[in-house]
């Protein structure tokens, strides 16, 4: 018979499991941290989206991975206008329709110039981190180094989702054996005095990326970049095209920062010229974002229809189109996303996974100022000499 004792203990006992029980079944529910009810939330958004009928992405890429089909066959009643528009103008049009009172972009795609430097600035964003929902874009195990990318100190406004391999050097494949260099300070060897070529990071172009990597790499900080540009008699043009002929014909060996689809094209042409590789440094490699950020616009006419288009634009399959599309436009670039093939991406840009890179486009990079100084002391000192 079970006593009174026995029915208390065993009934504790009951409870206790009870609690663990529905404990686990907790962690277990919330793993991924994906909200259970994003389903009928994903429903009302796309059947709002739909009402709406459109979403406006203002670009300033090829356009070729923005074309609408991809889009259009997953959201037919949804139409996608996209609005190319080189980069340099594509800050000033946006902020021009602001002061005209025109509220006209719903997404902008685009490099972290404009917006980050631009948009982000004059605080005309609205938080896209809230806009992700479906459970494939929000797990971070998707993604490179395990998380999401931003370059706003939020960390919620200005989305990364392509991170490019950017390429430091070019050179006349005639004149250079790219076995000998081992470190960024091999350029500073004597033989090379005179003899390299840059495009003038003070111009519109490439150099950027790279220049941040120089400066905020311990291996190589301000005393790098000052010694190059005192020391090796470097010439500078912000003529990117002229940069790329001079290399072919082999008037310099070296090119720093020349336009990169500029060598590609010559390269296909038969000509030779070539990057160096950017692995085969040790000190690593600057990893540039492109064309690859994502914003919402605050005040944006079709805010539904935005947020289906970026939850699509993170997917798999939205990523996997992109670099399908950004390849048949030339500039094959590699996703973020790690859980998508990568055949499509140009070996120029794709990233290994043992290889040490610098996201040279986070705020805590992007300001140009101190580095803009050295490049400027050090020129007025090779003046001098």
């Amino acid at each position: 018979m079970t006593t009174r004792h026995e029915f208390a203990r065993s009934m504790l006992l009951g409870a206790v499991w009870f609690l663990l029980l529905t404990v686990c079944a907790a962690k277990i529910g919330t793993a991924g941290e994906v909200n259970p009810g994003w389903q009928n939330e994903w429903e009302k958004t796309v059947q709002a989206a739909k009402r709406e009928g459109q979403v406006t992405v203002y670009t300033s890429t090829t356009g070729a991975e923005l074309r609408a089909e991809p889009f259009q066959k997953e959201f037919p009643e949804i139409k996608l206008v996209t609005i190319n528009i080189a980069p340099a103008d594509l800050g000033q049009r946006v902020m021009a329709e602001r002061r005209a009172g025109k509220y006209i972009a719903d997404v902008v795609t685009t490099g972290a110039n404009p917006n980050y430097q631009v948009f982000h600035a004059a605080r005309i964003l609205d938080p896209i981190k809230p806009m992700l929902l479906l459970p494939e874009v929000l797990d971070g195990s998707k993604w490179w180094q395990g998380g999401h990318w931003y370059l706003d100190p939020e960390r919620e406004y200005v989305f990364v989702y392509l991170g490019n391999v950017a390429r430091v050097a070019s050179y006349n494949t005639t004149q250079v054996k790219p076995a000998e260099f081992k470190s960024y300070w091999d350029f500073l060897d004597p033989r090379w005095k005179g003899k390299i070529l840059a495009q003038d990071i003070r111009g519109a172009g490439s150099g950027g990326d790279a220049m941040r990597f120089f400066y905020h790499r311990p291996e190589l900080g301000a005393k790098f970049i000052k010694r190059l540009f005192s020391e090796q008699e470097i010439t500078l043009t912000r003529d990117s095209r002229q940069g790329v002929d001079w290399l072919a014909q082999g008037k310099f060996p070296f090119c720093l920062f020349c336009s990169g689809t500029g060598v590609e094209r010559a390269k296909g042409q038969g000509l030779p010229v070539d990057h160096l590789d950017p692995h085969r440094f040790r000190e690593g490699a600057p990893l540039g974002v492109g064309f690859g950020t994502l914003v919402f616009m605050n005040r944006a006419p079709h805010a539904n229809a935005a947020k289906v288009f970026i939850n699509w634009l993170l997917s798999r399959n939205g990523q996997t189109t992109l670099q399908h599309e950004m390849a048949r436009g030339g500039a094959g670039p590699d996703s973020l996303r790690m859980d998508i093939p990568k055949d499509a991406v140009a070996p120029a840009y794709r990233r290994r996974e043992d290889a040490n890179y610098l996201l040279v486009a986070q705020a805590e990079f992007t300001d140009m100022r101190p580095i803009l100084k050295i490049f400027e002391e050090a020129l007025a000192e090779a003046r001098k000499k």
